[in-house]
Parts: structure tokens; C-alpha cells; sequence
């Protein structure tokens, strides 16, 4: 069974791809079904915007989809960035961290988590939500040259390493994402 990934990034598409790899489900990306526009994320919620993602591409290409919404939550600050974690600084990865650091700056609570949601629609108006979440705290300095996002400063719950510190093997045993695809895998898998 062939299932659309709404998405353009490698490392996700790698992660829920290796997910995945054993089964009779192929997942391609966004680029192998030559989509490149962008997608409005105007939800206010990770369900509501891995929705939007959802809809727009079964739309076009009437395959069934899987599509997340996704990002760190940090207590000291309200949860933000949450839904804007990606796109935070509005200028990628290093500037969202540098940001991240910044606004922690004396700040003693540094508790956080990934949030993940996951959303599966085959057309039929029947979508289906998993979420996962990977808890830690959020560090003074970057560690480690894996994953992406804010895993350089992510510090996992009950480690002293952070998400950019350990193998991809590791990450997709226990992060947010592979949480909530997990679910996913087990729901396709024995429906």
C-alpha cells in the first residue's frame, strides 16, 4: 500500500520511513509525488495543522495520507513555541535555537517536552489522530551533532544526553514522533 508523507523534510521522511521498513507499507514524500508548493499551517493546534496537511494533499492526489504536526513545548514559556517551533525565528534551525537560549536566559525551570501529532486520512472522512509526547529539559548549550530541530538542546528525561546525542536508532525508540507513528503502524498494520 502506497502512502503519501506530507512532507518535504528528509530527516522526518528517514525517521517514519525506517518506521515502516519491514512492512507492506510504502511511504513517499512530498518531492515523490513532485508536490512543492507549501502548505498553510494556520491551525492553532499540532491536530488541527497535521489536518490541514492531511486534507490538502488526499485533495490532489487521492492517497491516502499521513501527515504531522509537531514541536517542543516549553513550560517557562507557556508552552511555546509549540505550533511556530519551526518556524519560531523565521530563520531555520540555529536561529530558533539561539532564540530558545535567549529567552531561557536566567531562567531556572527549564522543563519541556516534544509534542507530536499524527494524522491518517484515507479520503473517507475518517481521520485518525496519535499523539506522542518525549519529555526533558531544555539545556544552556548545544550537545551533539544528530537529529534536528532543537535535539542539540533537548535533554531527555532521566539522561544526561540530549535528542542530537544519540543514534537515530535510539531517537526512534523513545521520541515524540516514533511515539506517535508507532500507534499509527500498529493501527495500518492490524486493521
Amino acid at each position: 500500500m502506497k502512502v503519501i508523507l506530507a512532507s518535504n523534510n528528509k530527516n522526518k521522511i528517514k525517521e517514519i520511513k525506517k518506521l515502516f521498513e519491514n512492512s507492506h507499507i510504502e511511504i513517499v514524500g512530498l518531492k515523490d509525488v513532485a508536490f512543492y508548493d507549501e502548505i498553510e499551517e494556520n491551525g492553532k493546534t499540532f491536530t488541527e495543522n497535521a489536518l490541514i496537511k492531511a486534507k490538502t494533499i488526499y485533495d490532489i492526489y487521492k492517497i491516502p495520507v499521513i501527515s504531522d504536526d509537531s514541536g517542543i513545548e516549553v513550560d517557562a514559556l507557556n508552552g511555546k513555541p509549540g505550533v511556530y517551533s519551526a518556524r519560531w525565528s523565521g530563520n531555520g534551525d540555529e536561529a530558533n535555537n539561539d532564540k530558545l537560549l535567549q529567552e531561557l536566559d536566567g531562567v531556572s525551570n527549564r522543563k519541556a517536552n516534544y509534542a507530536c501529532v499524527v494524522c491518517y486520512y484515507n479520503g473517507k472522512n475518517d481521520f485518525k489522530f496519535f499523539e506522542g509526547k518525549c519529555y526533558g529539559t531544555i539545556g544552556f548549550e548545544r550537545k551533539g551533532e544528530g537529529g534536528f530541530g532543537y535535539d542539540p538542546l533537548f535533554i531527555l528525561e532521566n539522561s544526561d544526553k540530549t535528542m542530537a546525542e544519540i543514534t537515530m536508532e535510539e531517537k526512534n525508540k523513545i521520541s515524540h514522533r516514533s511515539i506517535a507513528v508507532k500507534q499509527l503502524a500498529d493501527y495500518l498494520l492490524n486493521k
